[in-house]
């Protein structure tokens, strides 16, 4: 992949085989799909055409994470139906497929989607069934992770936690926290967390966004966090970085929405610079298609153009993507094995 700030970089990453891990249901609809839905639930929108609708849910002025969350309202007024759910997580691998995503995880929280009268059973099984169509006609992995919500009581995390573990082996794989982390610390709901453990269910957690550092050691000490999402803030810290850095905790890196939300002021001051040259497990992640406006192929370009990230380092952040997937350990193996076989072949 040489002259990785040409022209025709993303081109070439797109064709590179990815692994999205950090990505969430309701922030990645097509707005067509919008449109379509509001108008089958009867649904009033701001606004009535693709062009018109894509700009205002893309955030391009929010103030803060809770600003940038305030647009998730709008995507999940329509998602109240086991439809919507089958046709959404579809749409979305068949989206992520399109750029070469071979494998993704899927994030999201059935308690928001029951407005319709839904089942939280029942708002699980319809995702699953759309990424079960879209698996069998692209030839590719996809999983649920199922979050809890910060601001929600911690009973109702359990709940999910709960739910969680009953669908694993059925295509759910972990656990999440998401939500306004700014004063809602995850220990909070470290008894949701103990029950995802205890069913040797997969933990991640939204941590070091909206808050500093001391979050990041709340989901790693407090709550057994396996991935940390975003760690954003994990260099006000030294001494846990290094903690991470020694247990090679993965961190899913959001390059664009971390700029958006201000946990970085910039692409260019972004720490994964720092994080990667120290030694950390980071890979990258869109965290919400829409909203961020952006692509795992965008996610990489811009590593390589705002941080200098080489043809060899942006290979390396590929291959972390998929060595911290919540997958058996052979099948995770198999399918690192493909990949780094294909990107051989693509002389990368």
């Amino acid at each position: 992949m040489s002259d990785s700030t040409g022209s025709d970089l993303r081109t070439r990453l797109r064709g590179v085989p990815k692994a999205e891990l950090h990505l969430h249901l309701d922030g990645s609809l097509r707005p067509s799909t919008i449109l379509d839905l509001a108008e089958e639930a009867g649904v009033a929108l701001p606004y009535e055409d693709e062009e018109s609708l894509y700009d205002y849910l893309y955030v391009q002025d929010g103030r803060d994470l809770v600003d940038y969350l305030k647009r998730f309202d709008l995507t999940l007024s329509v998602m109240q139906t086991g439809d919507s759910l089958e046709r959404t997580a579809r749409e979305l691998v068949e989206d992520a497929a399109a750029e070469n995503v071979r494998y993704l995880e899927i994030r999201y929280s059935p308690i928001l989607h029951q407005q319709g009268g839904l089942t939280l059973e029942e708002a699980v099984e319809a995702p699953l069934r759309g990424i079960e169509r879209a698996e069998s006609d692209l030839g590719v992995k996809a999983n649920l992770i199922i979050c809890g919500i910060r601001n929600f009581p911690p009973e109702t995390s359990v709940r999910l936690a709960r739910l969680a573990a009953g669908f694993k082996g059925r295509g759910v794989v972990a656990f999440d926290l998401a939500g306004g982390e700014a004063g809602n610390p995850a220990t909070d709901h470290a008894d949701a967390f103990r029950i995802a453990r205890e069913a040797n269910l997969n933990v991640t957690i939204h941590a070091g966004e909206a808050a500093g550092a001391e979050s990041i050691a709340g989901a790693l000490h407090g709550c057994g966090a396996h991935r940390i999402g975003h760690g954003t803030r994990l260099h006000e810290d030294p001494d846990l970085q290094a903690y991470v850095n020694d247990h090679q905790v993965p961190i899913e890196v959001c390059l664009t929405s971390n700029v958006q939300t201000h946990a970085a002021e910039s692409f260019e001051t972004h720490p994964l610079r720092e994080y990667f040259d120290d030694g950390l497990n980071v890979s990258l992640h869109t965290d919400n298609r829409l909203m961020s406006g952006t692509t795992m192929t965008e996610e990489y370009a811009r590593a390589a153009e705002h941080l200098g990230f080489s043809d060899g380092e942006l290979v390396e952040l590929i291959l972390n993507g998929f060595r911290s997937a919540f997958l058996p350990r052979r099948q995770k193996l198999a399918l690192l094995a493909e990949v780094e076989a294909e990107i051989r072949s693509l002389a990368i």
